[in-house]
C-alpha cells in the first residue's frame, strides 16, 4: 500500500469521527443568524427611511425590526441548526421495560377505543400498563374504556377525578404508577406501531441527566377540510422544525401532553403537573429548571385529531400562547441553568412583539400594498420568503427520511401548503394575540 493511499484512508477514517459539540453548532447558528440580519438591516435602510416619513424613525426601525429582522434571523438560525442536526441512532430495538399510559379523558366515549385498540397493537415487548382518568365526563367514557380493555386484553385501569382540568386528572394517576417511565396520550391520539419502542428507545440512548422525551405528534384528520389540511403542515414541517432545533440543543420547551415519556421520579419531584392552562408546557419548564434535559424523538409518531372549525381551533392556539406566558412567569429564561435553554426560552419574550407587530402592523401593511401604498409591505419583505422555503425544503426531506424508515407515505396536500406557507400566519398571531390579553385578563380557562 502506497504512502498517499494510506494518507487518504487516514482521512476518511478522521472525516467520519469528526464531532461537532452542542456548543459549535450553537455558536455557528447564531453566527449565520446575525450575519444574514446584518444584510437584512443593510438592504433595508432605504424602506426604513421610507417609513419613517410616515411614522418617524424610531417606531419604522420597531416595525421593520418585527417584520423582517428578527424573523429573518430565526429562519436563518432555524436553518443553519437542522442542516447540523445529527442525532445519534436509536441503540436498542427489542426493549421489554414497563411503562405506564396515562390517557386524561374528558368526554371521549367516540375516540377512547381506537385510541387503546392502537396502544394494543404497539410492537413492544415490555409490560404497558393503561391508566384512564375520567374527567368529570357526562357520557360514556369510562364504560367504553373499560369494555375495550377487556376485549383487547389490556392491563387498564379506570381512574375518576370529579375537579375539572388536565392537570388534576393527570395528578390523581400518579401514585397510581409502578413503573419508572410514564406516557401521556391524549384520548384521539393514535399510535403508529413502533411509537411507544422508539420513544423509550430515545430515553434509554439518552444521557441520565434527560428526564423527557417528546414524541412526534401528526395530523390524522387532514383531509377533512381546509383549516384541517393547512395544520397536517403545521404539525409536519412547522412544529416538527421547532422541535428539532430544540431538541438539538437538549432544551425542548414542550414535551406535550398528547404524546411524550417522562421518568416517574422527575414528575413526583416537581410536584407533578401544575395548575396552569399550558400544563406540558410548564412542567417541561420545570425540569429544565432542575438542570434536566428534554429531547425530541421524529420516530415516535402518533396521530391526533386537530380542530375542524375556527372556534375550537381558536381556544386551542390562544389556550398555547396562554400556556406561553404562565411559563415565563413561573421560570424566567435568564434563571434557566443551560445556557441554550436560556437562549431558547428568551425566545418566547419576544414572540408577544412579533406576533403583535404582524397583527397590526404587517397585515394592514399588506391591505394597503393592495392599493398600491408600500409603506410596511413591499418587495424588501420577499428576503424573507427564500429563507423560509429553504427551512420548509430542509424540513420536508427530514420527514420525508422518517415516513420512509416507519413505512408510511406523505398525504398530496399541495393547496393545503400554499395555503400554509402564504396565509396561516395571518390566522395565527391574531389568536395568539388574542391568547396573550386573555392571560393578561385573566379569563377563564377552557380545556377543549
Amino acid at each position: 500500500m502506497t504512502q498517499k493511499v494510506k494518507q487518504q484512508i487516514h482521512f476518511e477514517k478522521a472525516k467520519k469521527k469528526v464531532y461537532v459539540s452542542i456548543k459549535a453548532k450553537f455558536i455557528i447558528s447564531m453566527f449565520l443568524g446575525l450575519t444574514w440580519m446584518s444584510i437584512s438591516i443593510y438592504v433595508s435602510i432605504p424602506w426604513v427611511n421610507s417609513l419613517a416619513v410616515y411614522v418617524s424613525l424610531p417606531v419604522s426601525i420597531l416595525i421593520i425590526t418585527g417584520i423582517a429582522y428578527i424573523p429573518g434571523y430565526m429562519n436563518a438560525f432555524m436553518v443553519s441548526s437542522l442542516l447540523l442536526d445529527r442525532q445519534p441512532p436509536l441503540k436498542y430495538t427489542t426493549i421489554s421495560v414497563p411503562v405506564t399510559i396515562l390517557i386524561a379523558c374528558y368526554n371521549e366515549e367516540k375516540a377512547i377505543r381506537d385510541t387503546l385498540r392502537y396502544i394494543s397493537m404497539q410492537e413492544y415487548n415490555g409490560r404497558i400498563n393503561v391508566i384512564v382518568i375520567d374527567n368529570n365526563s357526562n357520557d360514556k367514557t369510562s364504560e367504553v374504556a373499560l369494555q375495550a380493555g377487556k376485549e383487547m386484553d389490556l392491563n387498564l385501569k379506570i381512574l375518576h377525578e370529579s375537579t375539572p382540568g388536565k392537570n388534576f386528572a393527570l395528578n390523581a394517576a400518579i401514585d397510581h404508577i409502578e413503573t419508572k417511565y410514564v406516557l401521556t396520550l391524549d384520548a384521539d391520539t393514535l399510535l403508529h406501531k413502533l411509537a411507544i419502542r422508539n420513544i423509550v428507545s430515545r430515553m434509554l440512548t439518552a444521557p441520565d441527566d434527560v428526564c423527557a422525551v417528546a414524541g412526534t405528534v401528526l395530523v390524522r384528520n387532514g383531509r377533512n377540510n381546509l383549516l384541517a389540511k393547512v395544520q397536517e403542515w403545521d404539525y409536519f414541517l412547522g412544529i416538527a422544525s421547532i422541535k428539532r432545533l430544540q431538541g438539538l440543543f437538549q432544551g425542548t420547551l414542550v414535551a406535550q401532553g398528547a404524546f411524550s415519556l417522562y421518568k416517574t421520579n422527575a414528575i413526583k419531584h416537581v410536584g407533578g403537573w401544575p395548575d396552569a392552562i399550558g400544563e406540558d408546557i410548564v412542567l417541561t419548564w420545570k425540569f429544565l429548571g432542575n438542570s434536566w434535559k428534554v429531547y425530541f424523538e421524529p420516530l415516535a409518531v402518533a396521530f391526533t385529531e386537530v380542530p375542524e372549525s375556527l372556534k375550537h381551533f381558536y381556544r386551542q392556539r390562544s389556550r398555547w400562547a396562554r400556556g406561553m406566558i404562565e411559563a415565563l412567569k413561573v421560570i424566567k429564561p435568564w434563571k434557566q441553568p443551560l445556557y441554550t435553554v436560556k437562549y431558547l426560552t428568551g425566545c418566547n419574550l419576544i414572540m408577544p412583539y412579533l406576533d403583535f407587530v404582524y397583527t397590526f402592523c404587517w397585515m394592514p401593511g399588506l391591505i394597503l400594498a393592495f392599493f398600491g401604498y408600500y409603506w410596511i409591505v413591499g418587495l424588501a419583505t420577499l428576503f424573507v420568503l427564500p429563507l423560509a422555503l429553504l427551512q420548509n425544503y430542509i424540513l420536508y426531506r427530514y420527514q420525508k427520511d422518517v415516513f420512509y424508515n416507519l413505512n408510511l407515505k406523505i398525504r398530496k396536500n399541495t393547496f393545503g401548503f400554499i395555503t400554509y406557507v402564504l396565509f396561516y400566519q395571518m390566522l395565527m398571531s391574531p389568536i395568539s394575540v388574542l391568547g396573550y390579553i386573555q392571560e393578561f385578563l385573566k379569563r377563564q380557562r377552557i380545556w377543549k
